[in-house]
């Protein structure tokens, strides 16, 4: 059917029609940006265990990386344990700093989502 022959008010409900679809399409567009954001901070969430886990390592590795440090200053110097137990005290503090400065950086990571607000009173709950 040409396009004269559909007449003026057939113009008029195309017009609406294609107004509503791109009302639903960028409804759409916005749903799926919500999800995705959403989504994203899904992701960027930690478990209690995997913070756990993040913690346990930053501190272990901190001291094992001390330990081998001063095995093998002893085992080049041949200086007896010494080095090795200087550097594992060493490796300690390391890895306590590495753990406050791990924690710190999770609980600003957790700050960033959504602040509730503060919590009603029981009493509010009564009235």
């Amino acid at each position: 059917m040409p396009q004269d022959a559909r007449g003026p008010d057939n113009d008029q409900d195309d017009r609406s029609r294609i107004g509503d679809l791109g009302e639903r399409i960028r409804r759409a567009r916005g749903t799926r940006l919500g999800k995705a954001a959403a989504e994203t901070a899904k992701r960027n969430e930690w478990t209690g265990a995997g913070r756990a886990y993040r913690l346990a390592t930053e501190f272990f590795a901190a001291i094992i990386v001390g330990a081998a440090i001063g095995y093998t200053i002893d085992v080049l110097v041949g200086s007896s344990p010494w080095a090795l137990i200087v550097m594992l005290m060493i490796g300690f503090a390391a890895g306590v700093l590495n753990v406050l400065r791990a924690a710190a950086e999770l609980n600003a990571a957790a700050s960033q989502f959504e602040d509730t607000g503060p919590v009603p009173d029981d009493d509010e709950d009564d009235q």
